[in-house]
């Protein structure tokens, strides 16, 4: 993948896995390189266990009633960068979307939940 600005285009934008399904949101990325080295993105970090981080007491709140899981998609699971970021792989093999999964029963009686 070539050169593209991570904070504009990848930090928080929707994750979507190669079956289409919407499964998080970026919450933060694993960056690896030293002092004078190149930068390189190594992974992505998705779930409640990493608001803290982000939000303060907010994030700790949300990450309680989340359930505090933390997930690392290697970036070579990364596919593309569009107006979201697309997978190669399911949410489900990739440990995504689990609080969606959850939360459905609770709000698939919704009119219109079930739109796409």
């Amino acid at each position: 993948m070539s050169e593209i600005d991570i904070a504009l285009k990848v930090l928080d934008h929707q994750i979507v896995d190669c079956d289409g399904r919407r499964c998080g949101k970026v919450d933060d990325l694993a960056i690896e390189g030293g002092a004078g080295e190149t930068a390189r993105v190594t992974a992505i970090l998705a779930g409640p266990g990493y608001w803290p981080e982000r939000a303060g007491w907010i994030g700790r709140l949300a990450r309680a009633i989340g359930g505090g899981r933390r997930v690392r998609v290697p970036w070579e699971d990364v596919a593309g960068i569009e107006a979201h970021v697309l997978l190669r792989r399911t949410a489900r093999d990739l440990g995504l979307g689990r609080g969606d999964d959850r939360a459905r029963p609770w709000v698939e009686w919704i009119p219109g939940a079930h739109r796409k």
